[in-house]
């Protein structure tokens, strides 16, 4: 009889793993085949939660969230979006006509040329495109390529990035750059705008 009931305790013990298994796999993805369908999520406490739920909520472009992370791609979202500022140089121009807030206007980002870069910053010095190319690398960057521009601020022939603040984003954890990268991966390829700088006074 011992023997029994400590076989029902296995065998329930055994039923309880596997059913918790199946779930914890079905979580974050969707019911297609398809994997280049299918997310998945990082596991997050509450306390990044919100700011994930509100960088999901405040990207001015749909995102494509097939094979991504959501929780990273939101988390990279809010980064964008609301701290760093990369709109501001990376979308000639930042806002869509009649809606720039520094003229008292309501805000609305320029979508079409979202983060397409194109904008004049300094002589010889032109905003890089941070969209998708057509194998899905932002900018045409692997993530390593990414994480080192941003650790060092040189690019691959040794110059060094004027006006880009990367000595800033170069004390940022490596899984906040990664969700940065994460974000770019998701927002739609676009092509630069074509707004000529202002000129000087």
């Amino acid at each position: 009889m011992k023997h029994f009931r400590m076989g029902l305790r296995v065998a329930a013990g055994l039923a309880f793993i596997s059913i918790a298994g199946g779930i914890a796999a079905g979580c974050g993805s969707d019911d297609t085949d398809d994997p280049l369908n299918q997310q998945t999520q990082t596991p997050v406490g509450a306390e990044d939660q919100d700011r994930i739920d509100k960088g999901l909520a405040m990207s001015p472009v749909i995102l494509n969230l097939n094979g991504l992370d959501r929780n990273l791609v939101g988390l990279g979202s809010y980064i964008v979006n609301a701290q760093a500022a990369c709109n501001d140089c990376h979308t000639n121009p930042p806002f869509s006509s009649g809606s720039n807030p520094y003229q008292g206007q309501v805000e609305q980002i320029n979508t079409a040329n979202f983060l397409a870069g194109g904008m004049t910053l300094a002589p010889n010095i032109v905003s890089t495109n941070l969209t998708p190319d057509g194998q899905g690398l932002p900018g045409g960057m692997t993530f390593e390529v990414f994480l080192a521009r941003m650790r060092t601020g040189q690019k691959e022939d040794g110059s060094i990035l004027q006006i880009m603040p990367w000595p800033v984003y170069a004390k940022m954890r490596d899984d906040d750059l990664r969700a940065v990268y994460e974000y770019l991966r998701a927002i739609p390829h676009a092509e630069p705008g074509t707004v000529a700088p202002p000129t000087p006074p």
